[in-house]
């Protein structure tokens, strides 16, 4: 197959651009850090990086996102509780969740002062992060467009949760 000059510096420009927004294991690039402020539960950087998985480490401590349908959770339909995977701050009920089909677990409601939102800007984009109550950890944004009764849309990084199965709180 031949290329023209033009075909080759777009393919190599559009390949680069996907590496600057994917970066390595399918994450977009964090463009900052937990939200600030105090919290319950702290750690160091480094505490942080031991206990986290990477991915679970940019997407909470450095405000990435995880590449859509690539979290186990989207799938998790048992009754429980999704909690931080952080700290085990218990964040969302089975009971509030829904398939909004953008590839990433959500939810029209959190639990009660589970959640903390802060105004992101990343991207060139305005919209509202939502960050755990407990740790500051980020782990998502809740958008406008849910079902009812809330009409909101918490979209979640899978790898940001953890499942606990039982009574839904």
């Amino acid at each position: 197959m031949n290329f023209t000059r033009r075909e080759a510096i777009l393919a190599g420009g559009t390949a680069a651009a996907a590496l600057a927004l994917f970066g390595v294991g399918g994450l977009f690039a964090g463009e900052g850090e937990a939200a600030q402020g105090n919290f319950p539960v702290t750690h160091s950087d480094a505490e942080w990086r031991a206990m986290l998985s990477p991915d679970a480490y940019n997407v909470l401590r450095r405000e990435a996102t995880e590449r859509a349908g690539t979290s186990p959770l989207l799938k998790e339909h048992r009754a429980g509780t999704f909690g931080c995977a952080g700290c085990a701050q218990p964040l969302f009920s089975s009971r509030t969740k829904f398939e909004s089909g953008t590839g990433w677990p959500s939810f029209w409601k959190p639990l009660p002062k589970a959640v903390g939102e802060t105004h992101d800007r990343s991207f060139g984009m305005e919209r509202t992060a939502v960050h755990c109550a407990r740790c500051g950890g980020h782990l998502g944004h809740v958008f406008n467009d849910g079902p009812q009764p809330t009409g909101l849309r918490y979209c979640m990084n899978g790898v940001a949760l953890r499942f606990t199965a039982g009574q839904a709180a």
